[in-house]
């Protein structure tokens, strides 16, 4: 591994007037430039290179307070950092916002600002984009605000869209929250600047998958630029403050944060060909985007997918309250395990003690469990190849009296096909 990277300061942007910028938007720069905070632009940390260890397949020494790094696509977790922890998380909070916000409305819908959201703008710290009370905008442009430029007159506004008050709209992320899992979190404001709130790397990372389902947002927090457009005021230009957009090949999003309590911090998820990895970077003293990049490294260079049961592959039979059924996996299992591993494959099948007769094909009827080596198991769900015969009745009496008793059917049977 290389040496040790130090939490150096971070890099204070320049003052830059979205003039400025303008001519940038949609251009393919190799570094980003200084971030324009509308109104009148304010200082915007930024990097313009990474600093990460080499070999990139070797696990990194996290400099973060807590980190993780997973798989959005089935939650495997691959490293893991004072995971379920508490800590302030700052703007990334933005991101259980804009997730109920789209669960509740349309990107089209119209927001009217309120005068309290107008006149209060200047108090919500230095990310704003300067909405003025009575301003008719769109929720969907109100999201690329609030994501991009981290605005925190956006949070406000659209909380009040959504639920009337901002009280009632962090009720309703808490909620949200909860429904999702998230037990290390609780919100406090639509926006994060209060500090009073707090999340976990695991929690967030449970909240990105989530968000990221959203077809609007996922576009929105991949994209580098946009001129918000207003329905009453002049437009407006925002630059993501995600430099990994620009820093690291195959980012598509997600969220920075900082305050001076909560420190430096990042939700990354990146794309190598049809992997996906999600990276959550929390509590850091100095930039995060290069602990995010050494775990996406080590996630892409240091793992390989392996299949370990095939969606239809015969499992033989399983025994449920009744008999013994057929059974298949109900779905592929695959795992990033890294490179060269080695590990003794072990099988179990586990029935669902609920299960009982009659099954029909397809039914689940128990899951079974797969441990590669010390890993934690894994599971899939175990369904009915076929349908079975019926369960015979118990028998009842010697033997010599049950073969009587079929004699004596066999040839009531055939007296009544004879006579008919």
């Amino acid at each position: 591994m290389g040496a040790p990277r130090k939490a150096g300061p971070f890099l204070a942007g320049l003052l830059v007037v979205g003039s400025v910028v303008t001519s940038a938007v949609g251009a393919d720069l190799k570094t980003p430039p200084p971030t324009p905070v509308p109104p009148a632009g304010s200082p915007s940390p930024f990097v313009s290179h990474l600093s990460t260890p080499s070999p990139p397949s070797e696990r990194p020494d996290v400099l973060a307070a807590a980190a993780v790094l997973a798989d959005p696509d089935t939650g495997q977790v691959l490293y893991a950092k004072a995971a379920t922890d508490r800590y302030p998380i700052a703007s990334l909070t933005k991101l259980m916002a804009a997730l109920l916000v789209l669960e509740r409305t349309q990107p089209s819908d119209t927001v009217k600002v309120s005068k309290r959201v107008g006149r209060s703008s200047h108090r919500l710290g230095l990310s704003e984009l300067g909405l003025v009370g009575g301003e008719r905008i769109a929720v969907g442009e109100l999201l690329y605000g609030l994501l991009l430029q981290s605005a925190n007159d956006a949070a406000e506004a659209l909380a009040e869209r959504v639920s009337g008050t901002g009280k009632r709209f962090v009720a309703e992320m808490n909620r949200r929250a909860r429904e999702l899992g998230m037990a290390d979190t609780l919100f406090r404001s639509p926006g994060g600047l209060d500090d009073r709130g707090y999340s976990s790397a695991a929690d967030l990372f449970t909240l990105t998958r989530a968000a990221l389902q959203q077809p609007f947002l996922a576009h929105v927090v991949s994209t580098r630029f946009h001129q918000v457009l207003s329905r009453s005021e002049p437009p407006r230009v925002v630059q993501n403050r995600n430099v990994l957009l620009w820093l690291y090949p195959g980012t598509f999003g997600v969220k920075t944060g900082f305050t001076a309590k909560a420190g430096y911090n990042v939700i990354a998820a990146a794309r190598r060909g049809h992997r996906r990895l999600v990276v959550v970077v929390l509590g850091s003293a100095g930039e995060p985007f290069s602990d995010a990049a050494a775990l996406l490294n080590y996630g892409f260079a240091g793992f390989e997918r392996r299949t370990l049961v095939r969606a239809g592959e015969s499992l033989g039979t399983v025994g449920i309250r009744g008999g013994r059924v057929p059974v298949e996996a109900g779905s592929s299992l695959e795992l990033l395990l890294p490179k060269g591993s080695e590990g003794r494959v072990t099988r179990s099948l586990e029935p669902d003690p609920m299960a009982a007769f009659p099954p029909m094909a397809g039914d689940v009827v128990g899951q079974i469990r797969i441990r590669v080596g010390k890993r934690p198991p894994a599971s899939a769900p175990v369904v009915v190849s076929s349908v079975p015969p019926p369960p015979l009745p118990p028998s009842a009496g010697p033997w010599w009296r049950r073969a009587a008793g079929t004699i004596a059917a066999a040839v009531g049977e055939l007296v009544h096909a004879l006579l008919s």
